[in-house]
């Protein structure tokens, strides 16, 4: 018998467990795996750090060593371009940091078992009932062992497992093209002069504007290194290391810049990775971060909507628990799914070319730039920014006088 049982302990569920945590509410966080363990996602926007901050984990995040982030620089070819997060249009915090993942959730998980979150590791959910009074979940525990698990609500945040969406048959296309990252991690080996540490690198690659690179620096002299495709670009190459080393080497910025890195981790692939679902929640569970939708890596948005997902599911689930009248579909789905909204435009719009367009423009008005900032930042909840009110309008209106420039 629980209160509130979390699926998951990534960024979502670790956010939603200490926000409810603190409310009163006694929090259960059933977790697959044990942490540390590999995740991508590993460039966080400053926007996070508003949801971690008011979970109370700002200071064991700032604590940690990790490494700051203070914007995102693109290139393509010849042409370079930086955004200053400071820079942004919209209030909050203007910083944030790289992070490895593995070292990242843990703390966040650390945190919130501090806090009073029931965390159980090595436990998997494998089936659910929620035609009942309350939910109920067979789980798995580490030596093979199935309990019944019964709760008063229950939150996924079980990202790419995506464990509701599956046993509720809620999975719905994406619309996007099935995309494939190939990633790793690499000792870098770049000289400071060649490369500004505290900012994400996105390379266009030369010949396909619809392929592209992250670079992600650690603090440690590592970083993270991918590069993003439709699927069948990589039918050329039979594994992904090869693939991998081959692509950078087609980018002239690229090979230059890591010709003295050390390839040495595993490299790993993702395939048809964008997601949707049906609904958002339902009777008795809400879907957190990735376990509801995930769009694209091009702006690092995967973390913050799951932070944004976990503290809008607190607060309804709170005002619930308390009996007051609350509608998930208002005051859940739709304010998530308006910021989720934004981020698909500029996601669109990248791989069509037109967001490069505006992005590489000569003469870039500073106003505007502070706009385009603020939703690069993860801000793409504020509606005083009219290039998330307005996201397609105005960003097509935009892309029309840089062409015609």
């Amino acid at each position: 018998m629980c209160k509130v049982i979390i699926i998951g302990a990534g960024p979502s569920g670790s956010i939603a467990g200490a926000l409810l945590q603190n409310r009163g509410h006694q929090v259960t966080i059933l977790e697959r795996q044990l942490f540390p363990r590999f995740s991508i996602g590993e460039s966080l926007l400053p926007q996070c750090m508003e949801f971690i901050q008011e979970a109370g984990m700002l200071d064991a995040v700032v604590n940690a060593g990790f490494q700051f982030k203070n914007g995102a620089s693109f290139m393509f070819r010849d042409q370079h371009t930086a955004f200053d997060f400071e820079d942004k249009f919209s209030a909050g915090m203007g910083t944030t940091f790289q992070v490895q993942r593995g070292r990242f959730d843990k703390l966040l998980a650390d945190e919130a078992a501090r806090m009073g979150v029931d965390i159980r590791w090595e436990m998997e959910v494998t089936a659910v009932d929620f035609s009942g009074e309350k939910p109920k979940l067979d789980v798995r525990g580490p030596s093979g062992e199935v309990t019944e698990y019964e709760a008063d609500f229950v939150l996924d945040a079980s990202g790419f497992g995506r464990i509701l969406p599956r046993l509720l048959d809620l999975e719905s296309p994406s619309g996007f093209p099935v995309r494939r990252a190939v990633f790793g991690h690499i000792e870098d080996r770049i000289g400071c002069a060649q490369f500004d540490r505290n900012k994400i690198r996105i390379t266009v690659h030369p010949e396909h504007k619809d392929v592209w690179y992250w670079l992600i620096p650690f603090s440690n002299g590592r970083s993270s290194i991918g590069v993003v495709a439709e699927a069948g670009f990589y039918q050329p190459w039979d594994d992904n290391a090869t693939a991998l080393q081959d692509i950078i080497n087609q980018d002239g910025s690229l090979r230059e810049l890591l010709k003295n890195a050390v390839f040495d981790g595993d490299i790993n692939a993702i395939t048809g990775y964008s997601a949707n679902v049906k609904s958002l929640y339902g009777k008795g569970y809400a879907l957190l971060g990735n376990a509801g939708e995930f769009l694209d890596p091009v702006f690092s948005s995967g973390v913050t909507i799951a932070m944004k997902s976990a503290s809008l599911a607190a607060a309804v689930l709170d005002r619930q628990f308390k009996r007051e009248a609350v509608d998930w579909n208002t005051e859940y789905a739709m304010p998530l799914q308006r910021g989720v909204d934004t981020f698909r435009v500029f996601v669109d719009a990248w791989y069509d070319g037109r967001f490069q367009d505006v992005i590489f423009h000569q003469n870039q008005q500073p106003e505007v730039k502070a706009m385009i900032c603020s939703i690069l930042a993860g801000y793409a909840w504020d509606e005083a920014n009219p290039y998330v009110k307005n996201a397609r309008s105005r960003l097509d209106t935009l892309v029309e006088l840089c062409r015609a420039d």
